[in-house]
């Protein structure tokens, strides 16, 4: 299987009035958050539950997007996307989280003298990426270590870590599981700080949602297709390296040494299951202690530009009834 290009997938998936096929759209381009997915294409897992799944690559619109507009049936979405959408009363809820523990950590040079702790942050310059979670993030850890949260940004997207590597910037954020692997199999010499040491939540990563009116109309379908996503993701942590194989036949990685390196750090690192929870499993209490995090910080805020007030809970953004056996 090769991940299908967007347009003709939507195509198929705007026409379709069978009830067996449905779409799920990603958050970014195919790597091994998507792993269980694939794997659950791959090995039949979908067709022996009944259905046909378009994977929709990413593009230009976010999956959270897609997904509130009712363009597909299912989305992957960031942690942040997904709380952001759901914070403005988009119609969807979240039914599973595939990574369990957090993968973000601020990086810099081992060879940069001035830094040893976030406070040291304070005056240097940040390679970011444009959202408000930075800030609230960065500004957090740096406080919580006694600094004050006054630092340069310049917003560069992925060159951020080319930036970093030359010495352009001081420091940047990265996910471990990913781009730590990428700059290892570079040769970089980079130090980190874990986020949960400063202050900031731990909270779970990669969330899969659906239309909440596709839930309620159809759960038969929503559970049919989370149960074989869920064994696609049980598969892939009993079988990291085999799983890695399997991704890197259905896309086109420049690097298959990075799709390696990086299930075997997620296997490593218990980052799909600490072997005591069902893969994908949502812990309500992360989601709230994150999701106060973002109100209280500013960062979730209503279409006039003004904070969102905390709700007080977020029980009713996520349904995993579909596990309940």
């Amino acid at each position: 299987m090769k991940i299908a290009p967007l347009s003709l997938s939507l195509g198929l998936a705007a026409t379709s009035l069978a009830a067996d096929e449905v779409s799920i759209a990603l958050d970014w381009t195919l790597n091994t958050n998507h792993i269980g997915l694939v794997v659950a294409q791959e090995k039949a897992f979908y067709a022996d539950a009944g259905l046909t799944v378009d994977i929709l690559p990413y593009s230009d619109t976010a999956s959270t997007a897609l997904l509130a507009a009712g363009a597909v049936d299912f989305a992957y979405m960031t942690a942040l996307g997904f709380m952001s959408a759901k914070a403005g009363d988009a119609p969807i809820t979240a039914l599973w989280a595939t990574i369990q523990k957090e993968a973000g950590r601020l990086v810099y040079n081992s060879n940069n003298d001035a830094i040893s702790r976030p406070a040291d942050l304070e005056g240097k310059t940040y390679a970011g990426f444009g959202s408000a979670w930075e800030d609230a993030l960065i500004s957090t850890m740096i406080e919580a270590d006694g600094g004050t949260a006054d630092y340069d940004t310049v917003t560069l997207g992925t060159g951020a870590y080319e930036a970093l590597a030359s010495g352009a910037v001081d420091f940047t954020l990265e996910v471990t599981t990913w781009e730590g692997v990428n700059s290892t199999l570079l040769g970089h010499e980079q130090s980190h700080f874990v986020y949960a040491d400063y202050g900031v939540p731990e909270p779970q990563g990669g969330y899969i949602g659906t239309q909440t009116a596709l839930l309620e109309s159809d759960p038969e379908t929503v559970d049919a297709f989370m149960q074989a996503t869920q064994r696609g993701y049980a598969w892939a942590a009993a079988h990291p390296q085999e799983a890695a194989e399997i991704l890197i036949g259905a896309g086109d990685f420049p690097n298959e040494d990075l799709v390696r390196g990086s299930m075997r750090v997620i296997d490593e690192g218990g980052y799909l299951t600490d072997g005591t929870t069902p893969v994908g499993q949502i812990d309500e209490a992360r989601l709230t202690e994150m999701a106060q995090f973002l109100y209280d910080s500013g960062v979730l805020r209503g279409t006039d530009g003004q904070p969102l007030a905390w709700p007080g809970s977020v029980s009713d953004w996520f349904d995993q009834s579909w596990m309940a056996e």
